[in-house]
């Protein structure tokens, strides 16, 4: 399968969802010029991302929640790669890359989720349904 530069940056937007607003407001307002900046604001988001998602005392839900945001930082470099990159090589590893880490991603999330947290392992608030009632 072989994207193209359009479809790379539609899917590297797509996957923006799971990044903190404020770190989706700052990539917005400070749009990368070439690869080098993309990656470079691409590798800054993952961090902290990753950061946040190890800060859980139980080594399991922090290991889940870390190894989520590096994977959807992986996918997102992929992704760069696939906008940027001319080398065949690398846009067919970078494809394999994004095939891989997404299926590892949907374990992670849905492991998280039966225990009923987000992606940042922190729990889901859920809405009451009786609210105002």
């Amino acid at each position: 399968m072989s994207f193209t530069s359009a479809q790379a940056q539609q899917n590297a937007n797509a996957s923006h969802g799971s990044h903190s607003s404020a770190s989706t407001a700052t990539a917005a307002a400070q749009a990368p010029n070439n690869a080098r900046e993309a990656l470079d604001q691409s590798m800054g988001r993952m961090h902290d991302d990753m950061m946040r998602g190890i800060a859980h005392d139980d080594a399991d839900v922090a290991f889940a929640a870390g190894m989520l945001a590096h994977h959807d930082g992986a996918v997102e470099m992929a992704r760069i790669q696939l906008q940027y990159g001319k080398d065949p090589a690398m846009r067919q590893l970078a494809e394999d890359i994004i095939r891989a880490q997404e299926g590892e991603m949907i374990v992670l999330k849905d492991w998280l989720a039966k225990r009923g947290l987000g992606a940042d392992g922190h729990p889901v608030k859920q809405a009451n349904a009786h609210a105002g009632h």
